[in-house]
């Protein structure tokens, strides 16, 4: 079991790290919400993982750790309350820029991409394009 929690934890990981790299915002949220994911499975995991046993304390028997998991509900509620702003952030600046780059560029209406400042397209961006 620890090993399928840890590939499990490693796989979002990659997964949020990757989505991080992309130059685009709603893949960035993506990724810091996997990211967190992964997070909160290594906070859950360091109460160390049991099964079968009460989450209160009884008289003489094991009891599974609830600080962990105590942890873990608390940052899932942050962590859906921050993505939910940060979606609306988004949608907020894709209405005002007509872009959702994380960097600022955007494709003018001649189909020239470029930043407020006019400056031109990257290799990446022109042969993405197909310019």
């Amino acid at each position: 079991m620890e090993a399928a929690f840890a590939a499990a934890i490693g796989v979002l990981c990659a997964s949020g790290i990757y989505l991080l790299l992309c130059a685009r915002v709603f893949p960035v949220i993506l990724g810091i919400t996997l990211f967190s994911y992964a997070i909160n499975l290594f906070l859950l995991g360091m109460g160390r993982l049991s099964t079968g046993k009460p989450p209160v304390i009884a008289p003489g028997a094991q009891y599974a750790d609830p600080v962990p998991q105590a942890l873990v509900l608390t940052a899932i509620v942050i962590g859906f309350a921050m993505t939910a702003f940060t979606v609306v952030l988004a949608l907020r600046s894709l209405a005002m820029t007509g872009s959702d780059h994380v960097n600022g560029e955007s494709i003018g209406k001649a189909g020239k991409v470029g930043n407020n400042n006019g400056g031109g397209a990257t290799a990446r961006e022109k042969e993405t394009l197909g310019a």
